[in-house]
């Protein structure tokens, strides 16, 4: 794996809470227009440039990206955002329900997407891949960061620990959810030297979160590259901007399902045809939340039921076959209820799991949807060993909290 350290675009210290913003696709554009009222250093003003103009106004519309170009332009001028005067690596850590996970931000290798050491778990979508490109080329930037995880390295570790026992950059609590956000920058030219060469050892990394970002971010450098009769391999579009996650620091949250009908079935008929291939045990009114892998939580009819996967209808030993979203989608979405793409049946919609169960029930009793089928996590490990192998997570699988911060270091292209 290569990675180089870069001349970080970010905002002074004590403007990163007002510039910081969530990322660009976590919220609609109400939402953002809403978050941003009566800050003009938002970055929402540059990834959600929509907000810009009168509501309503399409997000794709070229007039749109164009803005974006415009406010970024805006905020160097205002130095709102200052870009440092050396290449350097800077650790950004995140707080969450008093657990911190520690990241390294750093611009990765465009070839080692390309040639597939970092590696994926999820397929893209090609318009949603195009949106971001358009925004990656108007910028010339790359504006967010994409979420890496490695598996943990002892003495990488210990110089991230050595680093963050300084004073940091920024540090504060983001306002919508209570989450903590530090950053220190890395600027003793021993460490970067010895960070680039420990990455260098690593055969792989693993996108954890914003497949589209990468691929985007990685597209945008090659197309740059082919562009170019005189590219040389070491221009800073050859790079894009992630910030690296330890494995065993990372935690993934249920991602859960719900679904507008029964297909036709009464609640008894669903409830029968599901003892077939699942044990159904009646819970109550509680919620009840799945306690192992192979574990479902069902909400129908104001009930939570158990349904625990019957010996020889799932095989252990497929790193896909494995997976309870590969369960549920074969034996209840598909089998039982008919929805057959997760991707692009309206009759199904997902939940992430920082939501709560609560959220659920509260979906079917409003009458919205019919049933809600909550999967118990998947694990980093199982992550990995399908990134490893070459497959791909059916979709809607993995929830990641806390979501990274945006612009609190931006990377340039040029």
């Amino acid at each position: 794996m290569k990675i180089k350290p870069f001349r970080g675009i970010r905002p002074p210290k004590a403007l990163a809470k007002q510039v910081s913003s969530r990322p660009y696709d976590v919220l609609n554009s109400t939402e953002a227009r809403a978050e941003a009222a009566g800050n003009e250093m938002s970055l929402y003003h540059i990834i959600k440039p929509e907000i810009n103009f009168e509501p309503g106004t399409d997000e794709h519309d070229e007039r749109v990206y164009a803005a974006a170009r415009q406010q970024f332009d805006l905020f160097r001028e205002k130095g709102w955002l200052v870009q440092d005067n050396e290449e350097k690596y800077y650790v950004y850590a995140q707080t969450m329900d008093g657990r911190t996970q520690y990241g390294l931000v750093v611009a990765a290798w465009v070839e080692d997407y390309m040639e597939g050491r970092i590696k994926k778990h999820e397929l893209t979508r090609r318009d949603k891949e195009e949106d971001r490109m358009k925004h990656v080329r108007v910028n010339n930037a790359n504006i967010e960061p994409v979420f890496f995880a490695y598996p943990h390295h002892e003495e990488l570790d210990g110089i991230i620990a050595r680093v963050c026992q300084g004073e940091p950059e920024y540090d504060f609590i983001s306002d919508l959810d209570g989450f903590g956000h530090t950053l220190w920058v890395i600027d003793n030219e021993q460490d970067i030297a010895r960070i680039t060469e420990l990455v260098a050892q690593m055969p792989a990394m693993y996108i954890a979160d914003g497949h589209h970002r990468s691929a985007a971010a990685a597209l945008v450098g090659n197309e740059k590259k082919l562009q170019n009769p005189n590219h040389q391999g070491d221009e800073e579009y050859n790079y894009f901007l992630a910030v690296c996650f330890p494995d065993d620091q990372l935690h993934i949250m249920d991602y859960n399902r719900v679904v507008k009908d029964l297909n036709g079935m009464t609640e008894e008929q669903f409830l029968n045809a599901l003892t077939e291939d699942f044990a159904v045990e009646k819970m109550g009114t509680e919620i009840y939340h799945p306690e192992a892998l192979h574990v479902f939580s069902l909400y129908l009819g104001g009930q939570w039921y158990k349904l625990t996967a019957k010996e020889g209808r799932y095989d252990d030993n497929d790193p896909i076959g494995v997976l309870d979203v590969t369960i549920s989608s074969n034996l209840i979405l598909d089998k039982l209820l008919g929805i057959k793409d997760l991707r692009s049946d309206k009759r199904i919609d997902f939940v992430g799991g920082i939501r709560g169960l609560a959220e659920l029930s509260r979906r079917v009793d409003s009458g919205e949807m019919k049933m809600a089928l909550a999967l118990y996590p998947v694990t980093m490990k199982q992550l990995i060993d399908i990134a490893d192998t070459g497959n791909i997570m059916p979709p809607k699988t993995t929830w990641f909290e806390p979501k990274l911060r945006s612009g609190l270091v931006i990377h340039e292209l040029v």
